[in-house]
């Protein structure tokens, strides 16, 4: 059953005006147009019900070679031999195009009733939804390994019982007054890119559980070219955000790897990090005001102002809430104009530890362009493998090249590493980073290895996530998880960790595995890191227990060894476990009165951060009834 309704959106202005002082962020509909997604209202028409990424892109098996499909993505329609090799070398199997991609479910779990909220939600709201299985499927969950099993084995025995696409912030206020009215649990979606486990429906909430798909709110609703400030409704996607500010000569500059597909709400939620965060900043250095919608009231601040010292800034409570506190409807962000220049780079380097070197005198020199990540030596090789088959002639020039690395320069190939680089700027700006970039290089015996390799890493990490579900396919499991750590610990926790993984795997018989990792952004004190994971389970029972099981020993290994329990996927529910010993009890504590305070029923009951039985409000706290338009909580 599914209740459709459509509303025609008016063109904007090219600048739309901007609130004053003092004024909602929102303004009238008529003034701002919804942006065509590359993501229609239902998903599944362009993405994948049962993994990552478009229903056209897929790595797949032809006589034996491993070949992926795709015209979004520069492999597309490529042949990949040095993979398939890497595969056969690294698991000690063939690949098996015979093996079934799984299929949709015959039935689906039957929907909780709440007739009331029903009733209410029809006769009251202008709000579209849906109860149909598949609105509801796709969006019970994210993209952690446990999620994609599950789908593919049909394990979820909860998944939500209602969808709803509200096209505005004040459609949001109604549907979260009727979900506190009649006790429905509310999950905001947007991309469902999470690997955390924050949007996983919880498969033991008993109450109707209702997703909130902000994917309708996806408008402009101005633009200051004078400020350079933009607002935007929370559920546009990363892609078309940038192409609508590209079009007017302007970005935000924020590529998290997820960019295709998560949106601007999923971003402030989770504290994001994009690739290029040297010049632009991470999410919370872009945002400027934020509007997020409570059971208790909506939560912003009145003021634009690019700084004010007006008590703590509860901008950050927003931040990282992983849509346990409410939902966030708009956001203002800084904006800058478009480089003239875009140019990438790469080098390589004789050993990891050089790599670190490396980058640390870039972060303490503040010099690093866009994009600076250095891959460990198992991930520039896995890299190298996944290049196309190449002609006779481009074999001679790699052969060339290799004999150059080995013989002339006397680096080994089983420690070599390499770093990619994305410069961005003016001319002359790009040519000072580049020329102060190789010579910082050179102190630690690195050199230049090329533009196009640079290209090449940089714009493979969109496809990686592909793999993951390949992989899964031909019996491995893999993921990736991440940290950030102070440089004094850097290279001891990498080595530590990847350490603790083989020791893991030794100890559970686990013969076939590949454990590598890069650092991915570099700060003044510190850096992230990222770990990638995983083994052949071909004959093993309960494999994502499994590398469940490894992972938290790793992430024990990071936490003792002073990293972070997260860097910017987030706290979910996958790393609970540990939000109160980072935090404090005093931190939890004051998060569980925050909690209490703007969501005393607990309808945003989605177990992140503290889990469910100690994040739910333990005694009833009485609030005024709330009107259409809930008094806002100023600051």
């Amino acid at each position: 059953m599914a209740a459709k309704r459509n509303s025609a959106a008016t063109d904007a202005p090219e600048s739309l005006p901007v609130p004053t002082e003092g004024t909602a962020l929102a303004l009238d509909p008529r003034l701002s147009k919804r942006v065509e997604s590359v993501i229609p209202k239902k998903r599944h028409e362009a993405l994948k019900w049962f993994g990552w990424g478009y229903n056209d892109s897929q790595f797949y098996g032809q006589d034996g070679i491993i070949c992926f499909r795709g015209e979004k993505y520069p492999l597309g329609g490529c042949e990949l031999p040095s993979f398939t090799k890497w595969v056969e070398d690294k698991f000690e199997m063939k690949v098996d195009q015979s093996k079934p991609f799984p299929q949709l479910p015959k039935s689906y779990p039957r929907p909780v009733d709440n007739a009331a909220f029903l009733r209410e939600l029809k006769d009251s709201t202008k709000v579209d939804f849906s109860l149909e299985g598949i609105d509801r499927l796709v969006r019970c969950h994210g993209q952690t390994l446990n999620d994609i099993y599950s789908l593919w084995h049909h394990k979820f025995r909860r998944i939500p019982d209602l969808v709803v696409w509200p096209r505005c912030h004040d459609e949001v206020v109604q549907l979260v007054r009727l979900a506190h009215k009649h006790d429905v649990m509310l999950l905001p979606y947007g991309g469902g890119t999470s690997v955390s486990g924050a949007i996983t429906c919880p498969q033991n909430e008993r109450r109707m559980i209702c997703v909130l798909d902000t994917s309708q709110m996806n408008r402009l609703l101005w633009l200051n070219k004078e400020n350079l400030t933009v607002c935007f409704e929370s559920g546009i996607v990363g892609q078309d955000l940038e192409r609508v500010l590209r079009e007017k000569g302007l970005t935000v500059g924020h590529e998290p790897d997820s960019y295709e597909f998560s949106t601007l709400g999923g971003w402030v939620a989770t504290r994001a990090s994009g690739m290029k965060k040297n010049v632009y900043g991470n999410i919370e250095d872009l945002v400027v005001r934020v509007r997020m919608v409570t059971p208790s009231g909506t939560l912003e601040r009145e003021c634009s102002a690019p700084r004010v010292s007006c008590g703590p800034d509860f901008n950050h409570m927003i931040l990282g809430s992983e849509g346990t506190l409410g939902v966030i409807t708009e956001v203002v962000l800084k904006v800058r104009p478009l480089p003239s220049v875009r140019r990438y780079g790469s080098l390589a380097f004789p050993n990891f530890e050089q790599g670190v070197l490396f980058m640390r005198e870039v972060a303490r020199r503040r010099c690093q362009p866009a994009s600076v990540r250095l891959m460990d030596n198992e991930q520039f090789m896995f890299g190298q493998a996944l290049k196309p088959e190449k002609s006779w002639w481009s074999s001679f020039v790699d052969g060339l090249k290799q004999r150059y690395v080995t013989a002339w320069k006397g680096i080994d190939l089983n420690e070599i590493c390499a770093a990619t680089l994305l410069f961005e700027g003016v001319e002359k700006e790009v040519q000072r980073q580049e020329s102060l970039i190789y010579e910082i290089a050179a102190k630690f015996k690195g050199f230049p290895a090329g533009g196009q390799n640079g290209e090449r890493g940089y714009v493979l990490t969109f496809v990686i996530a592909y793999i993951r579900d390949f992989a899964l396919w031909q019996g491995i499991v893999a993921e990736s998880f991440e940290t950030s750590v102070p440089w004094d610990r850097c290279s001891l926790l990498c080595r530590s960790v990847k350490q603790k993984v083989v020791s893991e795997c030794q100890k559970r018989s686990i013969t076939f595995y590949t454990i590598s990792c890069r650092v991915t952004q570099t700060y003044d004190a510190g850096a992230c890191i990222y770990f990638y994971f995983g083994f052949r389970c071909l004959d093993v029972a309960n494999p994502v227990e499994l590398f469940e099981a490894i992972e938290h020993s790793a992430r024990e290994e990071i936490l003792s060894c002073g990293g972070s329990l997260s860097h910017h996927h987030g706290v979910g529910k996958v790393r609970s476990h540990w939000y109160r010993s980072a935090v404090t009890d005093t931190g939890s504590a004051l998060y569980t009165a925050t909690k209490k305070h703007l969501d005393p029923k607990n309808i945003f009951a989605l177990g992140n951060l503290l889990p469910e039985k100690d994040a739910s409000p333990k005694t009833e706290v009485v609030i005024p009834a709330l009107s259409t338009t809930p008094p806002k909580a100023k600051l």
